[in-house]
């Protein structure tokens, strides 16, 4: 806890404080001593602790978000959809400002190839083969204990999407593929959610955020498109650098809609490539009355069946949705004769006499990897799970 004293060091523009943390410890706190007492008197009209005081001084500071500002971050849920390169950023940008609760989901694990650009990860994730929610969560605990954090290992589906958005006052996209964003879109706009876009390929990103009632919605940029055939990072690649530009473009005007900075947000799509120094701003259309989700209100992404075969970006991996969840125990034991079978909690690998290897999760997912063709990996899928 703070002393009370507060004593001018450095001609009164920087503030030691006394910090008790077992033993009494002296730090500097660079913030001007008026600023910082106005800060306090503002901490305590909205029941701010000394301990977050001390926390997020620097975003209180800022005086946009203010004291009153970092109250509503507190007060926010959030829901965040993929734990790869766009969401490892995302959510540590999120549990660092000190939302209230976060919600992350993700159906996949961590491998050896997400290192390059999924911040969050190490190689002892790897190793383990822990699911990307798993393993964040045990980093993100250690950045901000006080954010309630919930996980889920799952593929978000029309079955699902529902419950996965209860509550929730934004959205964010942090997945890999157009079919997902436009799920999410359109249960956002069903439910009067804002829901913030982001994509990075190769060294080129996009970011916009659509509010319902405000904006058009993703769909309406698509038009009839379903973003298939487009570049992806499996054909170029993509560079690190350029994910955490976009992410951080995402989290910007996620901090805006929930401190109510409405005038500041953005209403256009945002590109660049940073590699060739490129930037290019779009004012979003006005919504189309034409739209099937904000025109017509028909939501055609809830329709979707839920157990399609559907690649997976840079992968080589199809993924197959059963009707039924998996008892790991007794599919490995199945599988033992097939090839060699690794476990952990949450996802069995067995390695396929075909080449490819396959990986059942205990909510009814598998993935066939070393392939994308979908034909062949329910040919696979048939031939040791069943049809």
């Amino acid at each position: 806890m703070y002393d009370d004293k507060i004593r001018k060091k450095l001609r009164g523009e920087k503030l030691a404080l006394s910090h008790q943390m077992g033993k009494k410890q002296d730090f500097q706190l660079f913030v001007p001593n008026k600023e910082f007492k106005k800060l306090r008197i503002r901490a305590g009209e909205y029941e701010v602790s000394e301990q977050d005081l001390e926390r997020y001084s620097r975003q209180m500071l800022f005086p946009p978000i203010g004291v009153q500002g970092q109250h509503k971050l507190a007060a926010a849920k959030v829901l965040l959809v993929g734990m790869g390169a766009l969401g490892t950023v995302l959510s540590s940008h999120l549990v660092r400002s000190g939302v209230g609760m976060l919600r992350i989901v993700d159906r996949d694990y961590v491998e050896q190839s997400n290192l390059q650009r999924q911040m969050l990860y190490d190689e002892e994730d790897v190793r383990q083969a822990y699911p990307k929610v798993i393993a964040a969560r045990r980093k993100l605990e250690k950045i901000n204990s006080q954010v309630r954090l919930e996980t889920e290992v799952a593929d978000v589906t029309p079955l699902n999407v529902e419950s996965l958005t209860d509550g929730m006052d934004i959205v964010l996209d942090g997945t890999d593929n157009f079919q997902t964003r436009l799920l999410l879109n359109d249960i956002c706009f069903k439910r009067g959610i804002p829901f913030v876009y982001g994509g990075a390929v190769s060294s080129n990103g996009m970011s916009a955020i659509f509010v319902p009632g405000e904006t058009c919605c993703f769909r309406c940029l698509l038009g009839s498109a379903d973003g298939a055939g487009g570049q992806t990072c499996d054909t170029v690649g993509v560079i690190s650098p350029v994910v955490d530009m976009v992410a951080s473009l995402q989290a910007t005007e996620a901090l805006k809609y929930l401190v109510g900075a409405s005038s500041a947000r953005r209403n256009t799509m945002l590109s660049i490539d940073i590699w060739n120094n490129q930037m290019h701003d779009m004012k979003l259309p006005e919504p189309s009355a034409a739209c099937p989700t904000c025109g017509k209100q028909q939501y055609p992404a809830l329709d979707v069946d839920a157990d399609a075969a559907t690649t997976m970006c840079g992968r080589e991996t199809v993924q197959i949705v059963g009707k039924l969840p998996f008892d790991l125990t007794l599919w490995a034991g199945r599988l033992a004769a097939v090839g060699t079978v690794s476990s952990n909690p949450y996802l069995l690998r067995v390695q396929l006499p075909e080449g490819e290897r396959l990986v059942l999760f205990p909510d009814g997912r598998a993935l066939v990897q070393g392939t994308e063709d979908t034909t062949r990996a329910r040919v696979l899928y048939d031939r040791y799970i069943g049809s």
